[in-house]
């Protein structure tokens, strides 16, 4: 997609599926458990890449820099976004570059107003390293509610998402990040009985989060056009190689799933 034509005229939706792995993502589609991801996702279905990261807070520092998930196939690949450096030889005519040390400053830069609405630690601004993620948004948000232990956090993250559109400007650009919470572990708590996470608990989770994201993205594109990418960070071991959890090297973390697409104005 054209991002570099895109800035002006189109709203900004970055949301993060904070630790989905790849293959319960695809599962989970295949079974049909997540409807409003699939009619979106280009083809009807994920692509796979490469995340730049092995746990949140490294995964989404780069994505700041503009370096999203990499298509996972050799050749150089084009990127959406990019903050201006120096020899990038992913950095294209269709790439929205901005001269700013991340994209989040650049798209203010560009009037756009950033909000933040988190999700896992790395977002609670409870501690400095808590707050360095945040503070490159004008606005943003954390709570226990949308944290990692609330069993209806992504419902709390669009229903405050929700809000803050619905209070902007309709001639404001908006820049709106959310990382979704509900998947990251402890997510055995959307299965009955279950103590331990495992794929099942984790799509479990993926199909609670689904039908709130397709509340988001209406909400978003009553306002706007909007230039939409919607992916994990990182995904999660449970006992492959011997691993689990992740910051480990293994394919259960690297592989994650990742769509863009744009979102047409209603009406």
């Amino acid at each position: 997609m054209n991002a570099a034509a895109m800035i002006g005229s189109h709203d900004i939706l970055l949301v993060t599926l904070d630790t989905l792995r790849y293959d319960v993502a695809v599962e989970a589609m295949d079974r049909g458990l997540t409807p409003e991801l699939q009619r979106r996702c280009p083809g009807r279905q994920w692509e796979l890449r490469h995340s730049p990261g092995s746990f949140t807070y490294s995964a989404h520092q780069a994505f700041f820099a503009g370096v999203l998930p990499t298509p996972a196939a050799p050749g150089t690949h084009e990127r959406l976004f990019a903050a201006r450096f120096a020899g990038s030889e992913t950095t294209g005519a269709q790439t929205a570059v901005f001269d700013a040390p991340d994209i989040v400053t650049g798209l203010a830069q560009a009037d756009y107003h950033t909000v933040c609405i988190g999700g896992v630690g790395f977002f609670n601004k409870q501690t400095p390293l808590g707050c360095v993620l945040p503070s490159l948004f004008a606005e943003s948000h954390w709570s226990t509610a949308l944290g990692v232990t609330s069993l209806e956090s992504t419902q709390r993250q669009v229903e405050l998402a929700k809000c803050i559109i619905a209070e902007l400007a309709p001639d404001r650009r908006l820049m709106l990040f959310v990382n979704v919470s509900a998947i990251h572990q402890p997510n055995c708590i959307y299965v009955a009985g279950a103590r331990h996470d495992d794929k099942q608990t984790m799509m479990a989770a993926l199909a609670y989060v689904d039908p709130w994201l397709g509340r988001l993205f209406d909400a978003m594109r009553r306002r706007s056009p909007v230039l939409a990418v919607v992916c994990s960070d990182h995904g999660t071991a449970y006992g492959e190689e011997g691993f689990h959890g992740h910051r480990v090297a293994v394919p259960a973390v690297w592989n994650v799933p990742y769509a863009e697409f744009v979102l047409e104005k209603l009406g």
